[in-house]
């Protein structure tokens, strides 16, 4: 049997100005996974920042800290979201797509709603964890453990008990 794994999921401000909210999650049920949480976030500099630590070295970390932020797209907001289940990460990121919308498989999220606007941002829609210890890591900085449903709940126990 396949251990679950949780995985966030971002849409992001571009996507939420531009309606995309629903068609993305239509999407997202492709996977089959449990949603173990939800939240609509208005995402302040700290969070995007810590967010994105892992790429703090990179050129375009600021570029991509405001993105975040909804600098770039007039202040919108960011629904963050758990799934849960087995092969998580994989299925979101499958249906994701590449993070570079041109790159993308036309059929997949970034593919469809994506794009990379003629000043050069890249619109990718959603942000997916790339792996266990990423999700790990992002789940805890967007959600406090009462606000998630049990299944990582349990986990999370576990590993405190060991």
């Amino acid at each position: 049997m396949i251990p679950a794994q949780a995985s966030l999921v971002l849409i992001k401000p571009d996507a939420m100005q531009r309606g995309l909210m629903g068609a993305v999650l239509t999407k997202l049920e492709e996977a089959k996974l449990l949603l173990i949480g939800a939240k609509i976030v208005r995402v302040g500099r700290p969070l995007a920042e810590a967010h994105y630590q892992p790429l703090r070295e990179k050129p375009f970390f600021r570029e991509i800290v405001d993105y975040l932020c909804g600098t770039l797209h007039g202040g919108a907001s960011v629904l963050a979201l758990v799934y849960h289940g087995p092969q998580a990460i994989a299925k979101i990121r499958a249906l994701a797509g590449a993070t570079n919308p041109d790159l993308a498989d036309p059929a997949s999220i970034r593919g469809t709603y994506g794009r990379v606007t003629t000043r050069g941002l890249m619109e990718n829609v959603m942000h997916a964890s790339s792996d266990e210890a990423e999700a790990r890591r992002e789940i805890a900085l967007w959600f406090r453990p009462e606000e998630l449903l049990e299944p990582v709940l349990e986990e999370r126990r576990e590993q405190a008990a060991r």
